[in-house]
């Protein structure tokens, strides 16, 4: 079957796509306007400035091992743990067996309809005072769905150590965002402790959250590896870094938790992915945006990048990001009108669920959905999200899962298959019977 060209895709010929590519909370941004079908192009991208590169030692798969070598020894450690918890290092991490509640991957029997996987995924996961991390685990508990929260290192570092931390090319402490308190940290670590025990997956939103010039687009390879690295090792020490004594380990090793993330503001795949086969991550969720179709793998590791929703009215095609529809209805303002909050509510929570009808009753395509904790326009991105999670994880043939999941689904299927997928339009809908043989 012959794909058909990215320009003809959709029957929306008069539209534009329009995607902000959000820094969040340090609420710099880039706007990019995707031609659609003759559509035009629009936006600025404001950003910030920067400094240096380091390196930090690493422990994990060896260099060169190749992206899913940490899958792999995951699956055999699990296979043969003896009951037992095993403490780590200095404390702050152990191993204490397969975690609970994975979907179990199977292969597609020939003539069925793939399941419709939905990624809900948060990015920097702080639990602060607006306790975001843990109103949306008892949402996703009562939805029958797991999520990825992508962890920024730097919230596990106290600010008074935060000369630990060197960015590549910023000062020693300097970051984009800022280091959380200490009663923040201790509520960072609970929320992640119980988001494990739920089924919940732990991913990397890296450290600083540096954009633009000197961001993570304009580093090398070699920088993300120190920013990698980084990122393990604020996870695996923050007993000795922040002094707490009598806090519980997490109950994984991040080494083998950790399998792929999403890099800040949507920068530098292309430099990243070559960097995380030495670490075994087998996805990346960094690209700036695609339609909704089946993934592909970059570099030997899944490409799952946010995706383009009809925004409601017709008139353009919006990124499935929260700041993304905060940039479209206030340019960016975080407290715009008031008076617009409920529709602006309403037109997000529209955009995702109109996303999520075609490829539900169309091609199937997984979707995905990435957002941060925040409390913009009065939380109403934070309440559309919870009525999208209620109304679609528990429907029939839906699986709310984890990237790590769906990657999991993904490797045990076959490439043919998933490469006659990969042809399907967003809204298309095939004769199973005869696609999946």
């Amino acid at each position: 079957m012959p794909r058909t060209p990215r320009t003809a895709r959709f029957s929306l010929p008069s539209t534009r796509i329009r995607v902000a590519v959000g820094a969040a909370l340090a609420l710099t941004a880039a706007a990019v306007a995707v031609p659609l079908a003759g559509g035009d192009a629009d936006g600025s991208a404001p950003s910030p400035d920067a400094a240096h590169a380091s390196t930090a030692p690493r422990t994990g798969p060896p260099a060169g091992a190749g992206a899913g070598a940490g899958a792999s020894g995951k699956k055999n450690e699990d296979a043969d743990w003896d009951g037992k918890v095993k403490v780590l290092g200095d404390g702050s991490t152990s191993y204490t067996g397969p975690q609970p509640k994975q979907l179990k991957p199977v292969k597609l029997k020939p003539g069925e309809k793939p399941p419709q996987f939905v990624v809900f995924s948060w990015d920097g996961a702080l639990e602060s005072d607006d306790h975001l991390f843990s109103r949306f685990r008892e949402v996703a508990k009562e939805s029958n769905a797991q999520m990825t929260f992508f962890l920024t290192g730097i919230y596990l570092l106290p600010e008074d150590k935060r000369k630990l931390y060197k960015p590549p090319q910023h000062s020693a402490g300097d970051s984009a965002i800022s280091y959380p308190t200490d009663e923040h940290i201790k509520m960072t670590l609970e929320q992640l402790r119980k988001a494990w025990a739920d089924g919940d997956e732990i991913g990397s939103h890296f450290n600083g959250h540096f954009c633009g010039a000197k961001g993570g687009g304009d580093w090398s390879s070699a920088e993300w590896t120190s920013e990698i690295n980084q990122t393990l090792s604020f996870i695996k020490n923050w007993k000795t870094n922040t002094g707490f004594k009598d806090i519980p380990p997490l109950p994984f090793d991040p080494d083998r938790e950790i399998t792929g993330g999403r890099a800040p503001c949507l920068e530098g795949q292309k430099t990243l992915l070559p960097a995380l086969g030495q670490f075994g991550w087998r996805y990346d969720a960094s690209s700036a945006g695609d339609f909704q179709i089946w993934p592909a793998k970059k570099n030997g590791v899944w490409d799952f990048p946010l995706q383009l929703l009809p925004y409601p009215g017709g008139k353009f095609q919006a990124l499935s990001m929260d700041f993304n529809f905060l940039y479209n209805q206030t340019g960016g303002e975080t407290q715009g009108d008031q008076s617009q909050w409920a529709t602006w509510r309403e037109q997000a929570k529209d955009a995702y669920l109109n996303g999520f009808e075609r490829v539900y009753n169309g091609n199937r395509a997984p979707m995905f959905i990435g957002n941060h904790f925040e409390d913009w326009n009065g939380g109403i991105y934070m309440d559309a999200v919870e009525d999208v999670m209620r109304d679609v994880c528990p429907r029939e043939g839906v699986r709310c899962v984890s990237f790590r999941e769906l990657a999991d689904w993904l490797d045990v299927q076959d490439p043919a298959v998933l490469a006659q997928l990969r042809n399907l339009d967003p809204a298309q809908v095939p004769a199973w019977k005869s696609l999946i043989r």
